[in-house]
């Protein structure tokens, strides 16, 4: 922050999300509100509460020193009454903490985030795309109606944020959210030290689930919901015994479907060899362990649990959307098969379990692309300078 000491008053910065359930977002902001902070900027973040299956990662933020302020109006889906309300007591919000950036992460913050911002006369107005809603959500009605939304909130925005290249041109050229000259590319910012630090194969994970040290582990983390596919990944999880009759699995995470894909796994003739833990709060022990890390999903932003694995070295094998392809360089850094394709993708565990991949590199590429210093100076230059612009004007 080259140009801090020449800032008389410190940047005021309201950062709002729908809620911090477990995922990248919730890291993402949480980070950022502790970064940005004094004497160069004041940092406040605005949430609503998790629903009741997700995992909640307000201690992520408490022990980052980070007490948001909680909105329970603003939630996860989208009510016109409730909505309305919400974007009443953000700007009244607004209008006593008098930010000079609202920056809004993920679809519902974003639509009530900005438009209480433009109402309340802040200067700056920024939003991050961590992914979309447009494709595996919804049908092609609702889906119609949040591309609108998303029209018309990104009218209301200084610059919109993606953290891929490709994101940024599915945004432009196939949705038509906005002009690519209005989007800003900004890789995501972590601390990967954790990770980059734990070696391979500890035994911890392995231990705590009692699971065999000498087995091939092959696993998936993240919210147990449609549109990550687990069905997915357990179809390819049979053909992968077939092959590998001591292969093992295990289902880190939890959400609506756990029950359903507990039942799969039992019909498949899996429950023998497939372990499922709920959330795990250290998950570097479990990237540790694994031999693979595996994406099923029908659509993806930019999935932390890629790059915390990378920065664990351990191989990942992932399914080719959303911002995944960009996330992997086109699959020099982990596989990349096609969406729900379970020969595939069975296939593609198997060669990373019997020729693991070099994963020096990856790490390396991790810790350069996705470390939260990286991302306070990119954002720090992009919001000094929407300021300026503002006050030239």
């Amino acid at each position: 922050m080259s140009q801090a000491s020449s800032q008389a008053q410190p940047i005021r910065i309201m950062r709002i999300i729908a809620r911090l359930n477990i995922g990248g977002p919730a890291i993402h902001v949480t980070l950022l509100t502790e970064k940005l902070n004094a004497p160069d900027y004041e940092s406040v973040l605005v949430c609503g509460n998790i629903d009741e299956d997700e995992g909640d990662m307000r201690y992520f933020a408490e022990q980052h020193g980070v007490t948001p302020l909680i909105m329970p109006e603003l939630g996860r889906s989208l009510h016109p009454i409730r909505d309305l309300n919400t974007i009443r007591k953000l700007v009244r919000l607004m209008r006593q903490l008098k930010p000079d950036v609202v920056h809004t992460h993920t679809a519902k913050a974003g639509f009530v985030g900005r438009i209480a911002a433009r109402i309340a006369g802040v200067p700056v107005i920024v939003h991050t795309f961590h992914g979309h809603v447009f494709q595996g959500y919804f049908n092609p009605l609702l889906t119609r109606v949040f591309i609108l939304l998303e029209q018309i909130t990104a009218r209301m925005s200084d610059t919109v944020i993606t953290l891929t290249e490709g994101l940024r041109r599915e945004l432009a050229d196939t949705y038509r959210v906005t002009r690519r000259s209005r989007i800003t590319v900004l890789p995501l910012g972590l601390d990967l030290h954790a990770f980059a630090g734990v070696p391979r194969k500890s035994g911890t994970f392995r231990r705590e689930h009692e699971i065999p040290s000498n087995v091939p582990l092959i696993g998936i983390v993240g919210r147990i919901v449609p549109i990550k596919n687990h069905d997915l990944f357990l179809r390819a999880a049979v053909k992968v015994k077939a092959a590998l009759p001591e292969a093992y699995f295990v289902i880190v995470g939890d959400g609506e479907l756990r029950a359903e894909i507990e039942a799969t796994a039992a019909a498949l003739g899996l429950s023998a060899c497939t372990t499922f833990t709920g959330w795990v709060r250290e998950v570097a022990a479990v990237y540790s362990d694994l031999d693979a890390l595996v994406i099923s999903s029908r659509n993806e932003g930019t999935p932390v649990s890629v790059i915390e694995a990378l920065a664990a070295r351990c191989p990942v094998v992932t399914t080719a959307v959303g911002g995944l392809p960009d996330l992997l360089d086109q699959g020099a850094l982990g596989a990349l098969v096609p969406s729900d394709d379970a020969d595939a993708l069975a296939q593609a565990i198997l060669t990373a379990i019997k020729t693991p991949p070099d994963t020096q590199r990856a790490q390396a590429l991790m810790l350069d692309r996705y470390g939260i210093d990286r991302l306070v100076k990119d954002l720090d230059g992009l919001y000094r300078g929407l300021l300026a612009k503002k006050r030239r004007r």
